[in-house]
C-alpha cells in the first residue's frame, strides 16, 4: 500500500479537523457588543482572547444572565477559564470531552495556551463520516482486482474536474445543494476514482463532484486507483459507455423530485415545511453567491 494512504489510515488528531481561522471576542468588548456579533453570525459562542491568549469562553446563555447590564465589559462578567484542546489530542478524546460535558466546541491552545483553533460537534461528525473512507477503498479495489484479474496501486491526489468521466447518470438538486454546503464548511470527503488513459472514471462521489464542479472548483481531492493494465476495460467503463456519459456535463440534474436522504430526513415534517428546508438551501447557497 502507498504511503499516503497509510497516513489516511492514521489516528486522526484535533488539528486534521479544528478551524483555524477562529472567530473571537475580546474582554473589553461590551454584553450588547459580543451579542450584536452572536446574532450576526452563526455561532452559539465565541471564545475571549486577549493579546493571543485564551481567557475563557462565553455561550449565548451565559450573555442572558447579564441582559440587564448591556455596557457591562466581559472582563467585568465573563468566568475565567475554559475546557479546551490542544493539537496532538486524538480525535476519539476529543469527542468524549465533549460528550461528557455537554459541550458544542472546544477551543484548541498551543503550549503557550494561545488559542491555535477550534473543534466543533460538526467537526466530530465530519471525522466519523471520513472514517469510514480506507475500508469502502479497500472494498472497491478488492471487489475491482477480482472481477478483472488486475492489480491496482492506491494514492491520494488532486485531480482535475474536467477530467472526470462519470458513471452515474443522474444525480438530485436538493443533495447537489446540500453537499456544497458540507463543502463549505470543510467536509471534503475524496472522491474514490479509477485512472484511464482519457481521464479518471468515478466509483464514489457522484453528487459530490457535480457540487463541486458547480462552485466554480477545478481540482479536488480523490484517492485514485491506478491499475496495472490500461488494456483491459472494466464493466464500469462499458456502462458509462453505453449511457453517453462522456464527461460531467452528461449527468442530468433532477429537479422536481427528492433525493431519498432528503425523503428520509424530513419525513415527519409538514410537506410544506419540508420544502421550505430545502428552499432556505438554496436561497442561502444562492446569496452567498453574490
Amino acid at each position: 500500500m502507498q504511503d499516503k494512504v497509510l497516513i489516511i489510515m492514521q489516528t486522526p488528531t484535533v488539528a486534521d479537523y479544528m478551524i483555524r481561522n477562529v472567530q473571537t471576542i475580546t474582554p473589553d468588548m461590551t454584553v450588547m457588543q459580543v451579542r450584536e456579533k452572536m446574532i450576526n453570525s452563526s455561532f452559539h459562542g465565541f471564545p475571549i482572547v486577549e493579546n493571543g491568549y485564551l481567557l475563557g469562553f462565553v455561550t449565548a446563555k451565559e450573555l442572558l444572565r447579564f441582559i440587564d447590564r448591556p455596557d457591562a465589559k466581559m472582563r467585568e462578567v465573563m468566568s475565567r477559564g475554559t475546557l479546551c484542546a490542544v493539537p496532538t489530542m486524538s480525535i476519539d478524546d476529543a469527542t468524549r470531552a465533549l460528550f461528557r460535558y455537554g459541550l458544542r466546541n472546544l477551543p484548541v491552545v498551543d503550549d503557550e495556551k494561545k488559542i491555535v483553533g477550534i473543534i466543533s460537534n460538526i467537526d466530530i461528525v465530519r471525522s466519523q463520516i471520513e472514517k469510514s473512507r480506507p475500508a469502502k477503498v479497500m472494498s472497491v479495489k478488492s471487489v475491482l482486482e477480482q472481477q478483472n484479474g488486475i492489480r491496482f496501486k492506491i494514492s491520494n491526489q488532486e485531480v482535475p474536474v474536467s477530467e472526470l468521466i462519470p458513471t452515474q447518470k443522474e444525480v438530485y438538486m436538493d443533495e447537489l445543494i446540500g453537499r456544497q454546503y458540507e463543502i463549505k464548511r470543510g467536509l471534503n470527503e475524496p472522491l474514490i476514482v479509477i485512472k484511464r488513459r482519457d481521464g479518471y472514471l468515478v466509483v464514489d462521489g457522484h453528487h459530490r463532484i457535480m457540487a463541486a464542479k458547480k462552485m466554480g472548483l477545478e481540482m479536488f481531492n480523490a484517492i485514485v486507483l491506478d491499475p496495472n493494465d490500461m488494456n483491459v476495460r472494466l464493466g464500469l467503463e462499458k456502462t458509462a459507455e453505453k449511457w453517453g456519459l462522456k464527461t460531467l456535463d452528461d449527468v442530468n440534474i433532477i429537479e422536481g423530485a427528492k433525493h431519498p436522504f432528503m425523503e428520509v430526513t424530513t419525513m415527519l415534517l409538514p410537506q410544506e415545511q419540508a420544502d421550505g428546508l430545502n428552499e432556505r438551501l438554496i436561497e442561502n447557497a444562492e446569496s452567498k453567491k453574490e
